[in-house]
């Protein structure tokens, strides 16, 4: 077992980011392809449920937040454990990232229940259209122990490299989600016509069966075994350190899902339509940041385990390698958005008032793709190395505070209209991606510095 978890300290750099990102990047096309079968029917049952669902993003995102952001510093630590052959270390964060997610679950669904009236009023819905969106998200939250035990199950097998699994389960959930969508939206064999609740009820139930399916192959790794299940009890040293290095991820995780408000809020004002092609051109931007995803999730396991074995060299030749594949398939990417941008939203809608509304989003934001690579496989890096405070600073500017001025600029002094919204996400994003390469450099600087004077 020692060998097999070692392979990420001892293997070629360009061989380990393949065997992680390739997995890692076709499961989430399968998780984006789940949400892209959720609009698909979403659209047909009516447009108001298509912008409900779009309305929607943001709140489904303190879930998205909390269980990604954690997820990700649960497997910073257990791979930095591993990387300095502690094992016993390893274990206990695996298990303690398990306890810390059942308590962030419980807060999670009663804080969403309770938060989102007012969440989704703030963004302009009312009456019939309000009251659909919150039967959505109402299911979603009575099912956040599920998505988070899934988050944490998975950030296990991710320090130890194991992205196939993960992916096994996304091909999985994307097929059951063909077969339980229209069943639960119009119902038979004993279901009742649940309309959107049945999409939100497919997704509760596909997380079950993740949960049970991961926790079989998280217990073939050996770090958790029945012995150590007494071991799940909270321990505060622990849940310090699991909060330490995964809320500043999750607060970063949370700006986006703000972020993605903020946009809301400001295109609302161009009424529903707006929405709904910000909504579909959404899903069509996160196919193709698919490759960004496992790059992401390959960068933080290999620099984790690196920089707990002291291998410098390995982290900085991780983060260029990263860089150079990610913009080979950013500039395939950013082609393709930008010449089919109308075809792909035809996909998803027939609305001939949605359409070109999307399509002009699409073509500004196929020049922005490679700034995202940049951004995130960065801040993957010094969630790594646990640095991970710069991504609460970077989210809060990129994704609230200089939006609201430059959207407000852009709308109400200069007169823009809704293009201005699309050009401040341009002109936002790429200046902190060129920011983030300053600051991130810097930071693997220091760390070897001290790392060199310690020795």
């Amino acid at each position: 077992m020692v060998t097999e978890e070692n392979h990420l300290i001892t293997q070629p750099i360009p061989r380990l980011i393949r065997k992680v990102a390739i997995p890692a990047s076709v499961g989430y096309f399968f998780n984006t392809m789940y949400n892209v079968v959720d609009t698909y029917f979403g659209g047909l049952i009516s447009t108001e449920t298509l912008a409900a669902l779009s309305l929607s993003l943001p709140v489904y995102f303190i879930i998205i937040a909390m269980g990604t952001g954690v997820s990700t510093g649960s497997t910073a630590l257990i791979a930095n454990a591993l990387g300095a052959g502690k094992r016993e270390e390893a274990e206990r964060f695996a298990l303690q990232g398990i306890s810390f997610g059942v308590v962030t679950s419980i807060i999670l669904t009663f804080v969403g229940i309770y938060t989102s009236p007012l969440l989704f009023s703030m963004l302009g819905a009312s009456d019939k259209y309000l009251a659909i969106c919150l039967k959505y998200m109402d299911t979603i939250f009575l099912g956040t122990f599920f998505f988070m035990l899934v988050y944490m199950l998975n950030s296990i097998l991710n320090a130890l490299g194991d992205t196939r699994s993960f992916r096994n389960f996304l091909i999985v959930g994307f097929l059951l989600n063909i077969i339980l969508d229209p069943w639960f939206i119009y119902g038979g064999l004993g279901i009742p016509p649940l309309r959107i609740v049945g999409i939100a009820l497919a997704t509760v139930l596909i997380q079950l069966i993740g949960c049970l399916y991961l926790g079989i192959r998280v217990s073939k790794t050996r770090l958790i075994a029945s012995k150590d299940l007494p071991d799940l009890l909270p321990r505060l040293q622990y849940f310090k350190e699991i909060a330490r290095q995964g809320l500043p991820a999750s607060v970063n995780m949370f700006t986006i899902g703000t972020g993605i408000f903020v946009i809301t809020y400001f295109v609302s004002k161009f009424g529903q339509e707006a929405v709904a092609a910000y909504g579909v051109a959404m899903r069509v931007e996160q196919i193709a940041l698919l490759p960004t995803i496992g790059l992401n999730i390959a960068t933080l396991t290999i620099v984790a385990q690196n920089n707990g074995a002291h291998l410098f060299d390995r982290v900085e030749e991780t983060l260029n390698k990263a860089l150079r594949y990610g913009g080979m398939v950013m500039t395939i990417g950013t082609i393709l958005v930008f010449v089919l941008a109308e075809y792909l939203m035809r996909f998803f809608t027939d609305d001939l008032d949605v359409i070109p509304i999307g399509a002009t989003y699409l073509r500004i934001d196929a020049l922005v793709l490679y700034a995202y690579v940049i951004l995130f496989v960065h801040v993957a890096v010094l969630q790594g190395i646990k640095r991970p405070m710069y991504a609460i600073w970077i989210g809060l500017c990129r994704q609230i505070m200089a939006p609201v001025i430059v959207f407000y600029i852009l709308i109400h002094i200069f007169g823009v209209g809704l293009l201005g919204i699309w050009w401040g996400i341009f002109s936002v994003t790429w200046s902190a991606a060129l920011f983030t390469i300053f600051y991130a450099r810097r930071m693997i600087g220091k760390v070897i510095k001290a790392s060199v004077e310690n020795q």
